[in-house]
């Protein structure tokens, strides 16, 4: 089995602007996000992003727009020696459709672990939000509570720390 860290993507990998990020100029990558996914990557975990874009189904950006985005993300890791394993997003946002994968729930989540055989006992969730949590733990991993835009390597390498004891 595997081990992962599921990373939330606004406000943990790239900068939360309070709206919607719907144009790549707005897409500003968080100083300490790829350093975050190359500690990740350099112990033997997954690193998966998983994040909510509820941003499509109220058309304000098509999946193009966000894989461009992705890619962006995708190319810094890339430039530094690193890169991300997966990308899982839901598209639907709640107005318009009902879904089970949208955060808090955990269908992004469960697919993922049943796609890279991930091990629950060795792997995390880092979002800003209670949802992000809350899908962890519907998941049955645990959840990592940090603040939007804030730096993470310290307590990341300390929740892996314990993880790998």
């Amino acid at each position: 089995m595997q081990k992962a860290i599921f990373f939330d993507r606004d406000g943990v990998l790239n900068k939360e602007i309070g709206d919607y990020v719907c144009k790549i100029e707005d897409f500003e990558i968080l100083p300490d996000a790829v350093d975050c996914i190359k500690m990740v990557k350099s112990l033997g975990f997954l690193a998966i992003v998983i994040t909510n874009q509820g941003g499509i189904g109220k058309k304000l950006y098509s999946t193009k727009e966000l894989d461009s985005f992705h890619q962006k993300l995708q190319d810094a890791c890339i430039k530094n020696g690193t890169s991300i394993d997966d990308f899982y997003y839901c598209p639907h946002h709640p107005i318009s459709s009902k879904c089970l994968c949208r955060k808090p729930d955990s269908l992004m989540l469960e697919k993922a672990m049943a796609k890279y055989n991930i091990d629950k006992n060795k792997s995390l969730m880092m979002g800003d939000t209670t949802r992000d949590i809350e899908a962890a733990q519907k998941a049955g991993i645990k959840g990592l509570l940090i603040q939007p835009n804030s730096n993470k390597f310290r307590l990341l390498e300390e929740e892996i720390v314990k993880i790998n004891q």
